[in-house]
C-alpha cells in the first residue's frame, strides 16, 4: 500500500510553559485512505503524546475536531491526506477563539451565546396529555429541517470576519439555531427570542458575507438562517409596535 507523505506544522501552546504559541513540524507517512485527523492521531499515539486536541466520533458527527487547516475552518476527519500529499500541511485551532492549549480553544463565549437564544421549543399554554403529540406535516417540517444538522463544529464562527471584529456578535450557529426554532410549527417563543435577536449584537451585526455558509461541513446554511431572521425579526418588530407583540 502506497504512503502519501505529509509534513505537519502544528501549533503548539502550553500555558504552564510557553509565552506564546509556537509550531513544531512532524514528518507522517500516511496511509492513502487516512484523513487528516488519522494523521494528527499519529503524531500523538507514535510521535508526541504530550498533543492536545478533540475529536470523538470519525464520522463528521460530533463536530469536536473542527480546526483550521491550511488557513480554513475544516473538520479533520472529513479532510483527506491526499488533498495535501507531498505538502507542509499547517493546523491550528479554531480562528476567533482563546487557545486553552494547543489545538484546544475556550468554547464558553459560544455556550453563553447559545443559551442566550433559547434553542428549544418554548410554549405558552401546554396541550393536555390526552391530546397527543404536537403533530407537523412534511411542509412544516421541510420549513427547518436544514438548521437541525448543526454539530456545533464552530467552523462557522472561526470563518465569520464579523464575529472576528465583534467578538460581541452572536454569531451563526446560535442565530441559525434560533431561526430553527422559531420556524418549528410547535413554538412559541418568537417573542422571547426576540428580546436577543434585535440587541445590537444579535442579528443585525450580520453583515452576510456568506463565509460561515461556505464554511459549515455539514451545509447548514446559516447564512440563509440569519437573512430569514432577519425578517422575522422585523415583521416581530412591527408587531410589537402596534401592540400585537404576542401574536
Amino acid at each position: 500500500m502506497s504512503a502519501v507523505q505529509l509534513e505537519l506544522e502544528i501549533l503548539r501552546y502550553d500555558p504552564e510553559k510557553d509565552q506564546e504559541p509556537h509550531f513544531q513540524t512532524y514528518q507522517v507517512a500516511c496511509q492513502e485512505e487516512w484523513m487528516v485527523l488519522d494523521a494528527i492521531n499519529h503524531v500523538k499515539d507514535e510521535v508526541d503524546t504530550t498533543l492536545s486536541y478533540r475529536w470523538s466520533c470519525h464520522m463528521a458527527v460530533c463536530g469536536s475536531c473542527g480546526m483550521m487547516i491550511d488557513g480554513q475552518p475544516k473538520l479533520a476527519c472529513k479532510v483527506s491526506v491526499k488533498d495535501y500529499a507531498n505538502k507542509k500541511v499547517r493546523i491550528e485551532p479554531l480562528a476567533n477563539f482563546p487557545i486553552e492549549r494547543d489545538l484546544v480553544v475556550v468554547q464558553d463565549d459560544f455556550m453563553e451565546k447559545l443559551k442566550r437564544v433559547k434553542p428549544y421549543i418554548i410554549r405558552k399554554e401546554e396541550q393536555p396529555i390526552e391530546a397527543g403529540e404536537y403533530k407537523q406535516s412534511p411542509a412544516e417540517l421541510k420549513k427547518f429541517k436544514q438548521f437541525t444538522l448543526c454539530i456545533n463544529c464552530l467552523c462557522c464562527y472561526a470563518a465569520c470576519p464579523e464575529y472576528a471584529l465583534t467578538p460581541e456578535f452572536m454569531g451563526p450557529a446560535a442565530l441559525a439555531l434560533a431561526h430553527r426554532y422559531n420556524t418549528d410549527s410547535r413554538d412559541q417563543g418568537l417573542a422571547e427570542r426576540h428580546k436577543e435577536l434585535s440587541k445590537p449584537e444579535g442579528v443585525w451585526d450580520c453583515s452576510f458575507t456568506d463565509t460561515c455558509s461556505i464554511a459549515c461541513p455539514k451545509h447548514v446554511d446559516p447564512a440563509s438562517a440569519l437573512q430569514q431572521l432577519k425578517i422575522a425579526t422585523t415583521v416581530q418588530w412591527y408587531k410589537e409596535l402596534i401592540g400585537m407583540g404576542d401574536k
